[in-house]
């Protein structure tokens, strides 16, 4: 019995180390956790979609200098060395390996268009930038439909006394803004309203025919109310427009019976031969 339980001790002790070293780290803004703003977690949150992804670039300079560099959004490149690597670079000369920025040190910050993502704390440049630590500065900018491509790098800055960094770019749709509707709020109303009318002419049709058994006009919802409105906007818009007061004289009137008048009693008897 003690063998067997010793036997399972050491089972579920490999078992909880072989979970902790599959579950990988993910990007530590530097600073206290209380210390982290709103905005560094939601950038994080965002580039959440990239975190399964691997990249890999190839930089070859002459006989002396032939790298290639292995980089992971917000995860180790290596869980097994545990090392926190994000970003690395690789010899392909001597296979030596070099971290150039780390996932625990992370910096994140955004515009409208881009994201900038920085692993600081990488291995010492030695000679180089008064032996500071390495630091990789990764510009992923918009592009909508594009999970992620293009990681290049644009250069590295090592003649400066301090400050020194490697700069790579990529391009993905998570730095995108969110796209905005199109239509206005007066366009959503409009479009609202003509529903509406359509739905209210057509329903009452329908119903007006098919259940009250209207025929020709009468199908016409509230055909008499609509009826007496069209009357009182012409009688409003005859009594607003009318450029003349209703008592004032015609320019032109022609002769009537009225205006004729009874014939004069006077005649020209003298002229008639007696």
């Amino acid at each position: 019995p003690c063998h067997t339980s010793a036997l399972l001790l050491v089972f579920m002790a490999l078992s909880v180390a072989g979970a902790e070293q599959s579950e990988e780290r993910s990007c530590d803004v530097i600073g206290d956790e209380s210390s982290e703003s709103q905005m560094e977690r939601a950038l994080l949150k965002k580039l959440e979609p990239l975190s399964h992804m691997r990249f890999n670039v190839t930089v070859e300079k002459g006989k002396t200098e032939n790298y290639i560099y292995h980089f992971r959004v917000c995860r180790e490149v290596n869980s097994t060395s545990r090392d926190f690597g994000g970003l690395v670079q690789k010899n392909r000369q001597n296979g030596k390996t070099t971290v150039i920025g780390r996932i625990n040190e992370t910096q994140v910050f955004n515009g409208s268009d881009w994201i900038m993502l920085i692993y600081k704390g990488g291995d010492s440049y030695g000679r180089h930038c008064s032996g500071e630590k390495r630091r990789a500065v990764i510009m992923i900018s918009c592009k909508r439909g594009v999970t992620a491509s293009s990681f290049s790098i644009i250069s590295e800055e090592r003649e400066k006394e301090q400050e020194c960094f490697y700069l790579f770019e990529m391009d993905s749709s998570v730095a995108c803004p969110a796209e905005n509707s199109h239509l206005s709020v007066g366009s959503i109303l409009l479009i609202t309203f003509v529903s509406l009318i359509a739905v209210y002419i057509i329903g009452g049709f329908l119903y007006q025919r098919l259940v009250v058994g209207a025929k020709g006009m009468e199908q016409i919802p509230h055909f008499a109310f609509w009826q007496d409105l069209g009357n009182l906007v012409a009688d409003g818009c005859d009594f607003v427009c009318r450029s003349k007061p209703r008592n004032a004289p015609a320019a032109y009137r022609g002769v009537g019976d009225d205006q004729l008048g009874e014939e004069s009693e006077e005649r020209d008897d003298h002229l008639l031969p007696m």
